[in-house]
């Protein structure tokens, strides 16, 4: 292919490709194997071009990959906002293309560092777009598009960056092969039989990852009441007496099978977010109809609730732990840290409602806690994060150093669709891996379900339908190499990212001067 980028009109279909290639490795499509050749495509069509050219075919594989991916964001809010996030989050591939391109002279100089190259710039654009703006946005990482590969298991060595990090350097694997001058065959093979090598090594290593961590607890009995809702939508609360009493109501029919000897009585029951959006702190009858199915199962209730408050016009939503006998522990209370801009809580709103009078439909701010969600149910100590959490990985880690046995993620998926929820639910998988600790998905709507610290899923419910499903949950002990390192497997990945720019940089500085 010689010292020349490919020409625009064969790169510009690539790139489109890639982002096409990325959006059926991710739930529903699931076809993992695809994540790779989409990282390959797009460094393909931006290898050796200018810094505008690399961001535009960048910017055209976010919108390929991220329009679709994203496209039950307006099932119920009309296109606006689903076409401003798109585009949002396909500038930060226009910035990975720009990277892309601006790195080509040293993975043309290390060709074998090309797939290295590859992994750390995929890794730095997902730090920045997982934080950025308003606190980032981490949907459509290359990493949770992996809940059924290999390589899921490097998630116990260095949570989602180092999975993202090796699908990229596959994908750079991929690309380096490829990127051959076919016109001289003598000795070609080589190479490329070295880099199938490599690739094939990578895949084969990542399985014998020690999923869990050794020696784990006693078993605890779990439950998850996925009540459903009236109708789908934003609406979905307009009846929320109908949600609550749907959960209350499956509760009950649960004590009933326990009582007749049908069912093993849980040690713990989970109702998803929004269960009660009557705040029962405040409300005398929706806290005496938690309280009555509490009582009836014998075991306490994680309720996901919205409160009042603190201030006139604020609301929180929570989860709270509801005793049998003794009603709501405050002690064991958790508010989700993360509300979502522009979804529970509206950031610059006079200025948003300029763009759209869609964000008035956010009535009350909701306020965001201060702790990690680590809440004490007596037999098991719960890791629990709210819908849109799980995919941050700081407020995930913070709930195992906080003493969590088990993960929870409580989520409302009524005002989404069946895409969303198991886009979703790969995350939770990730997680399980990556804390070695056994999970579950508690959906009003679905897909709820269990998962253990392998990453396999049991007992996974229908979207928009009622369901309870009853399983024993391993408590979680230690910690592996994940959990111990935190954030600095990213950071040492973005800083090798910052480090490949900084090269070429130097390296182009040296060819100019060398040309002049």
């Amino acid at each position: 292919m010689g010292a020349r980028p490919l020409p625009l009109r064969v790169a510009a279909p690539l790139a489109v490709l890639a982002g096409l290639a990325l959006l059926a490795a991710f739930p529903p499509y699931g076809v993992w194997t695809l994540a790779p050749v989409g990282v390959a495509l797009l460094a393909a069509a931006a290898h050796r071009r200018r810094l505008r050219a690399g961001a535009g075919l960048g910017f055209l594989t976010g919108v390929a990959l991220f329009a679709p991916l994203l496209e039950w964001t307006n099932l119920h809010t009309g296109y606006l906002p689903w076409i401003l996030l798109s585009l949002l989050q396909a500038g930060y591939l226009a910035l990975l293309g720009a990277a892309t391109a601006w790195v080509s002279p040293l993975a043309d100089r290390y060709r074998v560092g090309w797939p290295l190259l590859t992994g750390v710039l995929w890794v730095g654009q997902e730090a920045l777009r997982d934080r950025t703006p308003f606190g980032g946005f981490p949907w459509g990482r290359l990493a949770f598009s992996q809940d059924t590969s290999p390589l899921l298991r490097l998630a116990a060595l260095g949570g989602a960056p180092l999975v993202t990090c090796a699908v990229a350097v596959a994908g750079g694997l991929l690309v380096t092969a490829a990127w051959r001058d076919w016109r001289r065959p003598a000795g070609q093979w080589r190479p490329v039989a070295g880099v199938t090598a490599a690739l094939a090594a990578l895949l084969a290593a990542a399985p014998v990852v020690p999923a869990g961590v050794p020696g784990g607890g006693d078993e605890v009995t779990v439950a998850i009441v996925q009540g459903n809702v009236p109708r789908l939508g934003l609406d979905f609360n307009a009846q929320r007496q109908a949600v609550l009493d749907n959960h209350v109501n499956a509760t009950l029919k649960l004590a009933e099978q326990v009582a007749a000897g049908a069912q093993r009585r849980p040690d713990l029951v989970v109702w998803p977010e929004n269960s009660s959006d009557i705040d029962p702190l405040r409300n005398p009858d929706a806290g005496y109809r938690i309280s009555q199915a509490a009582e009836a199962i014998g075991a306490p209730v994680l309720v996901g609730a919205v409160l009042l408050g603190p201030d006139v016009g604020q609301v929180r939503n929570a989860g709270l732990l509801w005793r049998p006998g003794s009603g709501v522990d405050l002690d064991q209370m958790y508010v989700k840290r993360h509300p979502v801009p522009f979804a529970e809580y509206v950031p610059l709103r006079k200025i948003a409602r300029m763009v759209s009078a869609e964000v008035d439909r956010v009535r009350s701010d909701f306020v965001p806690g201060t702790t990690a969600g680590v809440i004490d149910a007596g037999a098991v100590t719960v890791g629990d994060v709210i819908c849109f959490e799980v995919a941050y990985d700081g407020l995930v880690r913070d709930t195992v150093t906080g003493g969590g046995q088990v993960l929870v993620v409580q989520t409302n998926n009524a005002t989404f669709d069946v895409a969303e929820a198991r886009q979703q639910l790969a995350m939770v998988r990730l997680r399980a891996v990556e804390h070695g600790r056994a999970a579950l998905m508690a959906s009003t709507v679905g897909v709820s379900g269990f998962v253990t610290p392998d990453g396999r899923v049991d007992g996974a419910t229908g979207f928009n339908t009622a369901a309870v499903v009853v399983r024993q949950m391993r408590l979680g002990e230690g910690r592996t190499a994940a959990t111990r390192a935190g954030v600095w497997p990213e950071v040492a990945l973005a800083a090798l990212a910052v480090a490949a720019l900084a090269g070429a940089t130097v390296l182009r500085r040296r060819r100019e001067v060398a040309a002049g």
